[in-house]
């Protein structure tokens, strides 16, 4: 796992892993992951040694997304053409989104368990959320994918923008 955050701060100061969870913040008024970057701020994990591009691969994990935070994507699969992502999931005011599209209410304050599965082959991603499907679409093609998690902030964010990981797994189907 490579960690990413800003980059004129030390790594504990948004970042921690205790006792099996990871703890990501941001805040709006951060600086980029890098100095070259020219993106929005974000602390995030990029899940190193599990790129693919083609099959069908999964991540697992549980999340939680403490109330107040908004305006931030939470998880995504990079990868993509034309675009950047072939799958982002964002947190607007108390709802989960795809990218601005909304997919669940009430998401703050409750660890949930999430499962994107992402065929490749097909062009499909799928979103459980509990064991429940909340979303399924077309992905956005591309010869290169990996898995992120954490705080990466989008349009209308909060402040302070916080997420919480634990069991993280990715599978690939044989």
């Amino acid at each position: 796992m490579k960690v990413q955050w800003p980059y004129d701060l030390r790594k504990g100061e948004r970042y921690s892993f205790e006792n099996g969870v990871h703890t990501l913040k941001v805040y709006s008024n951060d600086k980029p992951h890098s100095k070259e970057s020219h993106t929005r701020p974000r602390t995030e994990v990029r899940i190193a040694g599990y790129d693919y591009s083609s099959g069908v691969w999964q991540f697992e994990g549980q999340g939680f997304v403490p109330g107040g935070t908004s305006g931030v994507c939470i998880m995504q699969v990079f990868g993509a053409s034309g675009h950047a992502t072939t799958l982002m999931l964002r947190v607007y005011g108390d709802n989960l989104a795809v990218y601005r599209s909304k997919i669940l209410p009430n998401i703050h304050n409750k660890w949930f368990r999430l499962n994107v599965i992402h065929n490749v082959d097909a062009g499909k991603v799928m979103v459980y959320i509990d064991r429940s499907l909340v979303y399924k679409g077309l992905d956005h093609g591309g010869k290169s994918h990996y898995f992120k998690f954490g705080v990466y902030a989008q349009d209308d964010d909060s402040h302070l923008m916080e997420s919480r990981w634990k069991g993280i797994k990715i599978f690939k189907k044989k």
